[in-house]
């Protein structure tokens, strides 16, 4: 498989997103592919304004202790992106930054993997073979942004789909929403590891006190807060436990705050998720019907479903498609009748969740990019081997081979039996 250069909006990190799962699996096929992999940057100009010197404290370019592919970048940013200027000194330093990477490691003709949808003016500057943009969220549909905020996104968008030679989304609404801006396009869901979870298998021992969990991003963007109330409110002697990467406002915690009932917890390492999962009675998503909302295809789903466990759920993107298997309800009346559902499930379902789990593996999502890259003749060996150096793992050149005949292409795309990190 070609090296990748992955321009992410997240670092890597123990809290597991769609672009750890994607390069996970890739460096499990292919072990002697390598992954530049570009996080978030170190913010000079929001150091000096919160005194965060901490930030600047890890190595920039360094090799990740998990694979031996894996290089992780995290650019420093200088200026601020809230005028022009700025915005286009850190879109140069951040090329130079990442092309300095790539020789460093010995990258050539990678493919250009882009999350970050203002990183268009890397797209035929780096030596990449071919430029993807996958698309996992509608930025420019959230409505706590700034209608500058929301506009810059849009241009930045419309900008990746012209260029990329593949736009890759996450559900349907993306896909209807830039299928006119692209050259092609392809839909390619969330999944799950489904082999992390046996322990949510478990029969759980009912307690005096319910729970109900959720595990995911606490965003105002994505969680109604008024359905938590309600659920609180409405049943007092259960328990509402919420996990996950907190960005809420303060108004916001404090909404959370004032429900005696309702525990907010920090984010969850993908190694203890599925522990987690294991303490719930009734896995929820109290989510906002909104058109931002309507562009996701959360992880949780797939998570919950390899858990098993009882779900509760409004009826947005995603969990509409699996309505026999999870217990949908709209309003505070609708939500709370769809937890009380989950809370009395007999454990029936809980065969039938794991089996659609198991059977949209982030395994499966990765053959169906492959077949993608087939198509395109964008798969080859990569160009080096490994040898640690400094700490960046650097690699010795040898030279492609000429021409790729059709079993060498097919016994180059076989699996390889590696055991994840996290099992």
């Amino acid at each position: 498989m070609r090296d990748i250069i992955f321009i992410s909006l997240e670092n890597w990190d123990g809290v597991w997103r769609r672009n750890q799962f994607l390069c996970a699996e890739w460096m499990r096929r292919f072990p002697r592919m390598r992954i530049l992999f570009v996080g978030r940057p170190r913010d000079a100009s929001y150091a000096l304004r919160t005194g965060a010197i901490h930030s600047f404290k890890a190595t920039a370019l360094r090799q990740s202790d998990e694979y031996k592919g894996l290089t992780l970048l995290n650019p420093l940013k200088l200026m601020p992106n809230s005028f022009a200027v700025g915005r286009h000194i850190n879109a140069e330093l951040l090329l130079r930054q990442v092309n300095s990477a790539v020789k460093k490691i010995g990258l050539r003709h990678p493919l250009l993997w882009i999350n970050d949808h203002f990183a268009s003016h890397l797209v035929g500057r780096v030596g990449e073979r071919a430029a993807v943009y996958d698309i996992t969220d509608d930025w420019a549909l959230m409505g706590a942004s700034s209608s500058e905020d929301r506009q810059r996104v849009r241009v930045a968008d419309a900008e990746m789909c012209a260029k990329a030679d593949l736009v890759v989304v996450c559900s349907e609404a993306l896909e209807k929403s830039r299928k006119a801006k692209c050259r092609r396009i392809v839909r390619v869901s969330n999944g799950v590891d489904a082999d992390h979870y046996p322990v949510c298998r478990v029969p759980r021992a009912r307690g005096a006190v319910p729970v109900f969990g959720y595990l995911g991003s606490l965003h105002g963007e994505r969680l109604d807060f008024g359905l938590i109330q309600a659920l609180a409110t409405s049943w007092p002697q259960c328990k509402v436990v919420m996990c996950g990467p907190c960005m809420l406002t303060e108004y916001e915690r404090s909404l959370l705050g004032a429900l005696p009932n309702v525990e907010v917890h920090p984010e969850v390492h993908y190694r203890d998720v599925p522990g987690v999962l294991a303490s719930f009675d009734v896995c929820i998503l109290p989510h906002r019907k909104t058109p931002f909302t309507e562009s996701l295809n959360p992880i949780k789903l797939w998570e919950y479903l390899a858990s098993g466990r009882p779900i509760a759920a409004t009826s947005v993107a995603g969990f509409r498609d699996f309505a026999h298997l999870c217990n949908l309800g709209d309003g505070a009346a609708g939500f709370v009748a769809a937890c009380h559902a989950a809370y009395r499930e007999d454990g029936s379902k809980a065969e039938a969740r794991v089996a659609v789990a198991e059977s949209n593996s982030w395994r499966s999502r990765v053959e169906d990019l492959l077949e993608v890259f087939r198509q395109e003749s964008w798969v080859g060996a990569p160009f080096g081997k490994w040898a640690a150096t400094e700490g960046v793992v650097a690699a010795e050149s040898r030279s492609e081979d000429s021409a790729v005949g059709a079993d060498s292409l097919n016994g180059s795309l076989g699996e390889v039996a590696l055991e994840s990190n996290w099992r």
